[in-house]
Formats: C-alpha cells, structure tokens, sequence
C-alpha cells in the first residue's frame, strides 16, 4: 500500500471530483476551494509530479488551441493504483476514527 501525505490525498481527491476537467488551473482552484488556502503552482505541480513518479497519476496532453497560442494543456488522470490508494486511505482514516467521539462537541467550554 502506498501511504499518502495529507497534501498528496488532497490533491487526489480534487482530481477526482474534477474527472476530465483536471488540469493546472481547475486543480488549483478545487484545491483553493477545499481546503480554503492559496495554493502556489510550484508546490502543487511538485506535488503533481511526485504522484505521477508514484504511479498513483497519469499526465496526457491536450490537444493544442488557438486560444493558448498553440501550447497543448496538461491533463491528470488517477491510475488503477491511485484509486487503490485513495480507497486505503479513507478505510485508514475510518479505522482510525471508530470508536473515538467527537473530542470538540465533549468540551463543555472553550477556556
């Protein structure tokens, strides 16, 4: 099982729910929208190129558009095994969290 970093789940989980929609832009504004933060395109596609080492992600060329001066977009797709990898990662997290009650609701008052 590969083991993800909380970053690397993240930006798994923002390519999912963009499905053929995942490229730069779309992915750093999903990432900025779940996680409520700025995100720099330099860490994000440092990150990018860490799951496509991974085998966890796959990079694909678009076709090239007039509209981008002729320079293709660079889609991301989740393999086999980064859908795996998600799936461990949400019964690790599930595991982790059974049984334990909601430490934040048992305080009676913020001190």
């Amino acid at each position: 099982m590969v083991a993800l970093t909380l970053n690397e789940l993240t930006i798994l989980l923002a390519i999912w729910r963009l499905g053929d929609d995942s490229y730069g832009v779309k992915i750093k504004e999903q990432l900025s929208d779940q996680t409520e933060k700025d995100w720099n395109y330099g860490a994000m596609y440092c990150l990018l190129d860490q799951l496509v080492k991974k085998n966890l992600l796959k990079r694909i060329s678009g076709d090239p558009t007039h509209i981008r001066g002729g320079r293709r977009k660079i889609y991301y797709r989740i393999t086999t095994a980064g859908v795996r990898a998600l799936e461990a990662a949400r019964q690790q997290h599930e595991s982790l969290w059974k049984g334990v009650e909601s430490p934040l609701l048992e305080k009676s008052s913020p001190q």
